[in-house]
């Protein structure tokens, strides 16, 4: 859509807003460019953080998480939402810290690897996702009870994590990062 196609876009009026700590649901009716009324439903949330985290060439994995949306227990790198006043990067070290108990102290190296968030669902909420890597320290020990799963940055064994991983956020992030040929740890 153009920049003329969104200013002919009309919202005509909001039918609910519903908000609390995590999301704000909106229903409005908007009017398209062939005059057709449509009913809109949308999500406005704070920014995602999805960071793949390296000790040893090895990706680590946290415990797997319930994710209610799907009603299954899933593989995920650490994540986490952008609190309000922060940037994307200076998120990451409490990621690390909330999921795999370790300190900004632990982390060599942080980098992004998308500069510029991407959309998750552009038509239904204004949520953007930001992904970066981060190696630990290789003398750091990071409590085994923090780590459910790691695997080597190999081809293979980036293929076997594959098999694992079905949190699209995640794919796109790693498969992001192993086609990435200028940014290497």
């Amino acid at each position: 859509m153009n920049s003329t196609e969104k200013s002919q876009w009309k919202t005509l009026d909001r039918i609910v807003e519903i908000n609390s700590h995590w999301v704000k649901l909106i229903a409005e009716h908007l009017e398209n460019t062939e005059g057709q009324i449509l009913e809109y439903w949308r999500v406005e949330r704070a920014d995602s953080v999805v960071v793949l985290t390296i000790q040893d060439n090895k990706l680590l994995f946290p415990a797997p998480m319930y994710r209610p949306g799907i009603g299954e227990v899933t593989l995920d790198f650490p994540g986490g939402r952008v609190p309000a006043g922060e940037t994307p990067a200076a998120a990451v070290p409490g990621i690390i810290k909330k999921e795999l108990g370790v300190t900004e102290d632990a982390i060599a190296r942080i980098g992004p690897i998308n500069a510029i968030g991407w959309a998750i669902n552009s038509s239904f909420s204004n949520q953007k996702l930001y992904g970066f890597i981060a190696q630990l320290h290789p003398h750091v020990i990071v409590n085994p009870k923090s780590i459910c799963a790691a695997y080597s940055v190999t081809p293979a064994g980036i293929r076997d994590l594959l098999k694992d991983l079905n949190c699209l956020q995640c794919r796109a992030l790693l498969l992001e990062w192993q086609n990435q040929t200028n940014f290497r740890f």
